[in-house]
């Protein structure tokens, strides 16, 4: 019932249906009671993506671009992207 680091690390998966699950942060019983707990990323803990896609180069781990990265704009290609979501649908509409 209490949330591990691995069980919430599912919630900063690349994939819309894992970053919208395991909110909890101290107490899992609220995923559970309403339907958003996921016990395993599909590809395994080892084999997830995780984070921003536009911070996932490992230039931005260094402290400098860390400590800027949010005076750089809104941070898009993340799962919960509505731009990312739209720019997919045009793509399909398109071809």
């Amino acid at each position: 019932m209490i949330v591990t680091p691995d069980m919430h690390r599912v919630h900063h998966s690349i994939l819309p249906a894992e970053t919208n699950s395991n909110y909890g942060f101290n107490l899992s019983w609220w995923d559970r009671l309403l339907g958003t707990y996921r016990p395993q990323p599909a590809a395994g803990h080892e084999g997830m993506t995780i984070g921003i896609e536009l911070f996932r180069d490992r230039r931005e781990l260094w402290l400098d671009r860390m400590l800027t990265q949010p005076f750089r704009g809104p941070a898009t290609g993340h799962a919960l992207d509505p731009g990312k979501d739209a720019a997919t649908k045009a793509a399909r509409a398109d071809s």
